[in-house]
């Protein structure tokens, strides 16, 4: 089974040459994925906030953020209620979304597929008293799909949120770092040690939106990308990982990992040994972003 993981098979390998994007398909739009490989790789530290990124399984990553419009036309389908900024246009990156809402983006496009969801709730859209930004429930051993190393996610989801590990991974770690065919991690999700040049927007090698810029760019147009070519993972908006802040993820409620940085952060923000935290309904700071799909 292919782990899936939305920005989503125990051989070691390197990635060769450009990374190979892969669309998926959902109602009234497409989302671009791409693979993270050379499974069994080491965490980048022993302990302490850069003690991630060890992950067992090739799984594949959004190459970009989630946008305004994916938000709005799964809302449409889906009648789920996801509120959000309207900031930049269809294009731009969802902000203000929390992480319960995120959650529920996640589930659609498990039920739009036709896999199951990703994340438990006790009510579902159309029920009365629904509300998008409830809290998850914990996966019980009953319940087929339970992993009792993780009883956040559904084993059996074909999308979900990254974990902290998958989301370090997909940043910071290269296959073939320094060019000399040994795995290792690099300070910045541009494939780089030295901080990334600030830009309003582009796509130029070694750039994220940063450093006190005008605020987000559309999705695509978000800075370079990181070793396995994910766009964004530094800079533009805070994004949620699934993890909760201090493991295990044991309680529903507890506060979910965040990172990456902002427009206007400064370059500590975007470093791998940056990590911050809030409560999963949060939609307190305009730039917290949904998520990043993974598979």
């Amino acid at each position: 089974m292919q782990h899936r993981a939305i920005k989503t098979a125990a051989v070691l390998g390197l990635l060769i040459g450009a990374p190979l994007v892969q669309a998926d398909d959902f109602t009234g739009f497409s989302m671009n994925f791409v693979d993270i490989g050379n499974a069994g790789n080491d965490n980048d530290g022993l302990t302490g906030s850069t003690a991630y990124g060890g992950v067992s399984y090739n799984y594949r990553m959004g190459v970009n953020e989630v946008s305004e419009d994916m938000i709005d036309k799964a809302n449409t389908a889906g009648a789920l209620g996801i509120t959000h900024t309207d900031r930049t246009g269809v294009n731009g990156p969802a902000t203000a979304v929390s992480w319960n809402e995120a959650a529920r983006f996640v589930n659609w496009l498990n039920e739009d597929a036709g896999y199951v969801a990703a994340y438990k709730f006790s009510l579902q859209p159309g029920d009365g008293g629904y509300s998008s930004n409830s809290n998850i429930l914990l996966w019980q051993s009953g319940d087929t799909g339970y992993d009792a190393a993780n009883p956040f996610r559904n084993s059996n989801a074909h999308y979900f949120l990254p974990s902290e590990d998958e989301w370090y991974k997909a940043a910071y770690y290269d296959p073939d770092h320094g060019g000399v065919g040994v795995g290792g991690y690099y300070d910045y999700a541009t494939g780089s040690d030295i901080a990334p040049g600030a830009v309003a927007s582009g796509t130029a090698s070694g750039t994220a939106v940063y450093n006190g810029r005008s605020g987000p760019a559309d999705i695509t147009s978000a800075g370079g990308l990181s070793s396995y070519g994910t766009m964004a993972q530094n800079g533009n908006v805070w994004e949620w990982g699934e993890s909760g802040f201090t493991a295990p993820n044991d309680t529903a409620v507890e506060s979910r990992v965040i990172r990456s940085g902002y427009w206007f952060s400064s370059s500590g923000a975007l470093q791998s040994s940056s990590r911050s935290f809030s409560s999963p309904p949060s939609e307190d700071l305009p730039h917290r972003f949904p998520c990043r799909s993974c598979s």
